[in-house]
């Protein structure tokens, strides 16, 4: 094995690794015997000099070699996973697994946390009471069997390299590589035994990937290296121009999330909330969910075509099996489903405030990412790895783009802590948004249908 400084040195001055230097320096990560400021400089290396194709793959294999994987051969199904790149406002996870278990798949998903200023599934289910998501091995495959969806955190013996460079990822601002981003992400997807992968790349000013050109580059690393290591994949790119759904938040989203699978209003149940109604805010997050059931049905094999995915995908919406399969996983993880019919049980943030708008116009863009840090600084997210997060604050967005608005109008209601000091997070919010004199012309939300 060579020494880290020396591997280091390599990427540094943009060398290219060899298999074998990747996998010692992997090794040696998991082993402890390479530093936390070794490996920090590796990402750094690795975020400025990037990886080829050939040290991409080597690097996912030796993240998945350096733990335990899952192979459910002995269950019956077709084990097909969704992962998203990250967003703001992206629940999509929640509603999503329930949803196409309803419809006939197997759904093991291992998801993360919020990795900069984007949040993280674990941290919204975290917000559900008593819901554990750091099951056994057998746990986990008999909530397969019997619910046929489970959410659950990477254990400590899978791909446990991955995890120390995602939690070192998250506060050294080396997140947006994609050579980091596919070995992290199939890694764990390898690891927990899908049989296919259906990849949201989120594109906007509030995903890793800003522009189009780069996520659709990020889709077509992901699909590539996917297929090399025996995962047949897929790839779509959506937008994210500003949040999904109406709520950024944890607690926020799991309640958004639930209203959607319940097919009721939770927030506001004893009148209207200001400005447009909610269910028009999360018309977004309702499509893109049945737009990404349907692919997952395709590849799975349980359809002929999106269209009749689409269908049964609306279907079992529409007649409460994924609800029902959402509070099926939710009990099965010790979680208390009852808390998700009551908004009081969530925890939500004592103090609520609306910011309201300052301009008379059509709102035309938003800086999403923004958003996303201003949920940090109310206590939503990560500044250090050890930080707590608070599940209770966030936003709940009565205005999306292309709304018209006049001075006064509501455009968020923030849910906050009683003692934090938001005025300086208000201005920052107003800067963040943009108007316009006449309706702007929106992004598409499915940019490309699919990249194989």
């Amino acid at each position: 094995m060579r020494l880290p400084s020396e591997i280091i040195r390599d990427k540094r001055d943009g060398k290219e690794l060899s298999a074998e230097d990747i996998r010692s320096f992997v090794e040696g990560l998991t082993s402890g015997q390479v530093t936390d400021y070794q490996a920090t400089a590796f990402l750094m290396a690795v975020y400025f000099q990037r990886m080829s194709f050939s040290e991409t793959a080597a690097l996912t294999q030796a993240m998945l070699a350096s733990g335990e994987r899952y192979d459910f051969a002995k269950l019956e199904g077709v084990f097909v996973d969704k992962h998203s790149t990250g967003g703001i406002g992206d629940k999509v996870s929640l509603i999503l697994a329930p949803l196409a278990a309803a419809c006939g798949l197997k759904v093991p998903m291992m998801s993360g946390r919020g990795l900069g200023h984007s949040g993280g599934t674990l941290d919204k289910l975290d917000a559900i009471p008593g819901y554990r998501h750091d099951l056994s091995r057998e746990r986990f495959e008999q909530i397969l069997a019997e619910v046929g969806c489970s959410i659950i955190g990477q254990s400590a013996r899978m791909a446990p390299a991955d995890k120390k460079l995602y939690a070192l990822r998250d506060v050294t601002a080396t997140v947006e590589c994609i050579p980091l981003i596919c070995g992290s992400i199939l890694s764990k997807k390898l690891a927990e035994g899908a049989q296919g992968l259906l990849l949201d790349v989120k594109t906007g000013s509030g995903a890793f990937m800003p522009t189009p050109a780069r996520a659709r580059e990020l889709a077509r690393w992901l699909v590539k290296v996917a297929t090399k290591l025996g995962l047949p994949a897929r790839a779509v790119v959506t937008d994210m121009s500003q949040p999904l759904g109406y709520s950024v938040g944890n607690a926020l989203e799991v309640i958004e999330s639930v209203e959607i699978l319940k097919g009721e209003r939770l927030l506001c149940p004893e009148g209207k909330p200001p400005g447009t109604p909610l269910e028009r805010c999360s018309a977004d997050l309702k499509e893109l969910t049945i737009a990404l059931c349907a692919h997952m049905l395709e590849i799975g094999k349980k359809v002929k075509n999106l269209a009749e995915g689409r269908r049964l995908a609306h279907a079992r919406l529409a007649d409460g099996s994924a609800w029902k399969r959402f509070q099926e996983m939710v009990r099965a993880h010790g979680g208390d489903a009852s808390a998700l019919d009551r908004v009081e049980r969530m925890g939500l943030a004592p103090r609520t405030v609306s910011w309201n708008a300052k301009k008379k116009g059509f709102l035309a863009k938003m800086d999403a990412r923004e958003i996303g840090l201003l949920l940090v600084e109310l206590g939503g997210g990560r500044k250090r790895a050890e930080d707590r997060v608070d599940p209770g604050v966030g936003f709940v967005f009565h205005r999306k783009l292309g709304s018209r608005v006049i001075v006064g109008d509501p455009l968020v209601t923030v849910y906050a802590p009683a003692s934090l000091d938001l005025a300086p997070l208000e201005a920052r919010f107003h800067a963040a948004i943009k108007y316009a004199a006449s309706r702007p012309s929106l992004p598409k939300l499915i940019l490309d249908a699919a990249a194989k």
